[in-house]
């Protein structure tokens, strides 16, 4: 049975439930339209740092943030449009707006909840552009599909790249494997290229690197301590697969983004919108036990 409540806490929260699989979803639309928490079974699928969650000055360590009109950052918060120049935060705005619930819906299948979030004079002041993006978030027993729709509504061509960023909860980093359609990553921050063999060093004080030349729209993750496999497909739009994480910090991150980084200035992987034009895309995490 599927159910929708609310709790009234620091920020409004939908909770999106499923009582036969015991999957709980938490949506603060508030504070990015972010979702919070999963869980199943009890079990936390998703990380969440709860004292940056509670400070709106600080962005969110965990849940799912919302990457839009760019991922990751751009040289000193920089792009030129036109001539014009513009300062944009890293992973840009949309994780950080307040976003309008449009609809809820519960049937036999699934729990959803739409939210929009939509241009006014605080966006356009470091994007000049007028859009609306739809966000659906539909549980169904233990997959969660967040459908996507972007739509230009300026007189010109807009320029955008989009991404998730899902922080998974893990204990212990070291009983963790990854399947990655990739050969090889590049480190964010040193530029190089590495082989990639299916493991990363956690040893390491940070790991940030971007998967581009993925072969196939699936990606995955094991948590062979706690039994359980966590799949993400994705649509075509979705070129980079960024994986991160933090020496001593129980989460990692694997994030499906449009473009990789500065896209806004390069126009590598960069996505385009004709006027009046709406793009949908998808992605679908689902959990399995074994």
């Amino acid at each position: 049975m599927f159910a929708i409540a609310f709790k009234q806490e620091q920020y409004l929260t939908y909770i999106l439930s499923d009582q036969k699989t015991l999957s709980r979803l938490e949506i603060v639309p508030e504070r990015g339209g972010i979702i919070t928490r999963w869980q199943i079974q009890g079990q936390n699928i998703l990380y969440l740092d709860v004292e940056r969650f509670a400070n709106p000055q600080l962005s969110i360590r965990g849940g799912i943030p919302i990457l839009f009109p760019i991922c990751g950052n751009l040289p000193d918060n920089i792009y030129t449009y036109k001539g014009k120049q513009y300062t944009l935060k890293q992973h840009g705005f949309a994780r950080d707006l307040p976003w309008e619930v449009a609809k809820q819906s519960t049937d036999n299948n699934s729990a959803s909840l739409t939210l929009l979030l939509k241009s006014n004079e605080q966006t356009r002041a470091v994007y000049p552009f007028d859009f609306q993006l739809a966000f659906t978030y539909q549980l169904q027993e233990n997959r969660l599909r967040i459908e996507q729709y972007f739509t230009n509504r300026s007189d010109e061509v807009m320029p955008f790249s989009t991404g998730l960023h899902p922080y998974f909860y893990a204990g212990d980093k070291t009983q963790l494997t990854f399947d990655i359609p990739a050969s090889q990553y590049q480190d964010q921050r040193s530029q190089e290229i590495y082989p990639f063999a299916g493991t990363f060093d956690f040893n390491q004080d940070e790991i940030d690197v971007a998967f581009k030349s993925l072969t196939h729209h699936s990606t995955s993750l094991t948590d062979n301590q706690r039994r359980l496999k966590i799949a993400i497909n994705y649509s075509d739009l979705y070129s980079t697969l960024v994986f991160w994480t933090v020496k001593g910090k129980n989460y990692v991150c694997l994030e499906p983004w449009s473009a990789p980084r500065n896209a806004l200035n390069t126009g590598e992987q960069l996505n385009y919108l004709e006027p009046g034009s709406t793009y949908q895309a998808d992605v679908e995490i689902a959990v399995s036990y074994f």
